[in-house]
């Protein structure tokens, strides 16, 4: 089966496409694709991932076409950028 693995950083965005066995899991792919090789910074199990979006386990299942997403770590909590946002569009409509 055919599937992908995403990884990206601030600097760059790194996409492999695989084929695999069809009980392939997420680690497999991960494990697969290379990338725990390029970025120390994944670590296998820990780190989170998703398909498409959506949180799953190292052990999931993949299906033909999945797309693999390994996600980093927030630079910023998403409300505390909500208060940065809005305090500077206060002090641009003034």
């Amino acid at each position: 089966m055919k599937v992908e693995v995403v990884y990206a950083t601030p600097e760059e965005q790194k996409v492999v496409e695989l084929v695999l066995d069809a009980q392939s899991t997420v680690g497999d792919a991960i494990s697969a694709s290379g990338l725990y090789e390029r970025y120390p910074s994944i670590e296998a199990g820990v780190t989170p991932v998703g398909i498409y979006g959506e949180r799953v386990h190292y052990d999931t299942a993949l299906a033909e076409g999945d797309r693999v997403e390994i996600y980093r770590p927030l630079e910023v909590d998403p409300m505390e950028a909500r208060r940065l946002r809005a305090r500077s569009q206060a002090k641009q409509s003034r």
